[in-house]
């Protein structure tokens, strides 16, 4: 028997800072049996947008955050956990995807070929994602060490399993690493190119989920656009997007301005470069999860 997949995010405020989240939906949807959307309550008809998707396994969850949660972004782990709790017990795998992030429909045989291999390997608490985290354009990738590689986006329906901190990965009992197995696959990580204004928008309301009011005032310059750094190191993308992406990159009206062929990296970057492309090891990364061989 194929594994039973449900696949859980959360959303609010979609339409004002332009998540691509019918996208991130629509891109993971095929492998997935049932699907749980923690809608935040919002300033705009986010409600509406996912409702508008129309697909027979997608559940919504109306939830509200709680923002006095702040500190380090803790609400967005909670939002997350309501998400994965609302997932009934007869489903044996939980595929993660946040709002900026897609799946390329070239990486779904391998993604569903890994849950069907993992499913009677008990020491298999997740799986493991490559990442490309887009940067200013969609033509440009992050290439700094400052990007974290991979992440854990599939997890057991095991509900000692908590999204960890500001929701990047999970633990188990909120402190145990999961033991996982890297796919062959990467998830499309948008959530640094959008159109300068949208990008200034949410940069003033996310920090403010992390640090305070006049913290962020000085973090976040006044402008009514946001102006991506020139002097990120990055690397240009020869591949393709997910085919759910193509609409919102034709329609993309604004351009980057940063010359990345002219972008100077620093000792540490271009040391820890060197001996990852040597030996696949990234001196100092930060892993979320215990890799298992």
């Amino acid at each position: 028997m194929p594994p039973k997949v449900a696949g859980f995010t959360f959303i609010r405020n979609a339409l004002i800072y332009d998540y691509p989240v019918v996208e991130a939906i629509t891109s993971i949807l095929p492998v997935c049996d049932y699907f749980v959307v923690a809608v935040g309550k919002s300033d705009d008809d986010t409600l509406g947008l996912v409702r508008s998707l129309g697909d027979p396994r997608i559940h919504i969850l109306e939830t509200e955050w709680d923002d006095s949660l702040g500190a380090g972004g803790r609400v967005l782990a909670e939002e997350t956990n309501k998400a994965f709790d609302a997932i009934p017990p007869e489903y044996d795998w939980c595929f993660y995807i946040q709002g900026d992030e897609c799946v390329h429909e070239n990486d779904l045989p391998a993604i569903r070929a890994g849950m069907e291999r993992r499913l009677d390997d008990p020491e298999t608490e997740g799986l493991l994602f490559r990442y490309r985290h887009f940067y200013g354009s969609y033509d440009f990738i992050g290439a700094s060490h400052r990007w974290y590689r991979r992440e854990v986006r599939i997890i057991r329906n095991d509900k000692r399993i908590r999204s960890y901190r500001d929701a990047q990965g999970f633990r188990i009992g909120g402190e145990a690493k999961l033991r996982v197995r890297l796919l062959d696959a990467h998830i499309h990580h948008y959530g640094w190119v959008k159109h300068p204004a949208a990008q200034q928008r949410k940069q003033l309301n996310f920090n403010r989920l992390w640090h305070s009011d006049e913290k962020v005032r000085d973090m976040v310059a006044a402008s009514d656009v946001y102006h991506y750094d020139g002097s990120e190191p990055l690397e240009r993308y020869a591949g393709t997007h997910p085919a759910v992406m193509l609409p919102r990159i034709r329609a993309a009206n604004w351009q980057y301005e940063g010359d990345p062929a002219g972008v100077r990296w620093s000792w540490k970057d271009r040391l820890s470069r060197f001996m990852e492309q040597q030996t696949g090891w990234r001196p100092g990364e930060y892993k979320n999860y215990k890799l298992l061989r």
